[in-house]
């Protein structure tokens, strides 16, 4: 950049999980790059991040942390592919109203090409793109990254088809990295886990939260609760 070019404004698809994280960490270090906001789909019938199964007051607790505007999109329980797209496409016109100069949207993927090439055309529709911050990226490497640096994250979800069960509710840390099968990638890019972050060096405050009841959903996803707290442990915080 010269200094008299814009920045480039875009929104983050927001999972509230680590790729989410390492992701708007490279986002905000980019002088080239301004965030305007977390974009995060929801069900409103379980109050939940969808596929993370993640409360939406921890989701609000990351933004307020985060200091970002966050913007949901509302999903059913059982949403189809078309439910999710009219949602979206209702999402992004919102989007397009809050923030006029922004057509882009990052997301978090690594190395799915057929996950990439679904968004972008999903984007493509309604005149937005995709950035991939991270895409290509050695997610070995990604792992020791995000644990070295100071984040903490918890495993929310588990694809009992690729993963063990117990994993549900761990810490993702070293332990947890060494602990994984050579077949499950350290970052799950293919759905084996799902994780929430709750501290590290982008968040202005640590989230404080506790693990809470498992539930095994569709006879194969393995759910783990997490509960947030006042940092006394007692009162629920609501944001």
């Amino acid at each position: 950049m010269t200094g008299t070019e814009p920045a480039t404004a875009v929104v983050v698809s927001w999972s509230g999980g680590k790729d989410s994280t390492l992701m708007l960490e490279w986002l905000l270090a980019d002088r080239s790059v301004e965030v305007r906001a977390l974009v995060t789909t929801v069900s409103t019938v379980y109050d939940r991040v969808s596929i993370h199964g993640v409360r939406r007051s921890i989701l609000r607790a990351q933004a307020h942390s985060l200091g970002l505007p966050l913007h949901e999109i509302p999903l059913g329980a059982q949403s189809s592919n078309d439910d999710y797209e009219r949602a979206f496409a209702d999402g992004l016109r919102e989007l397009t109203l809050a923030y006029p100069d922004t057509r882009c949207m990052a997301y978090g993927d690594l190395f799915l090409e057929d996950v990439r090439a679904y968004r972008d055309a999903l984007l493509a529709r309604h005149g937005w793109r995709g950035a991939y911050p991270l895409w290509g990226q050695n997610t070995a490497a990604l792992a020791q990254y995000f644990v070295g640096a100071g984040y903490v994250a918890t495993l929310t979800c588990v694809d009992t088809q690729q993963l063990d069960a117990s994993f549900a509710g761990r810490a993702y840390d070293a332990r947890l990295l060494d602990a994984l099968p050579p077949s499950v990638d350290p970052c799950g890019e293919r759905g084996e886990f799902h994780t929430c972050v709750t501290a590290g060096p982008i968040y202005r405050l640590a989230i404080p939260v506790e693990t809470g009841a498992q539930v095994l959903r569709d006879n194969r996803f393995q759910y783990c609760d997490l509960v947030l707290r006042e940092p006394d442990g007692t009162t629920p915080c609501v944001y």
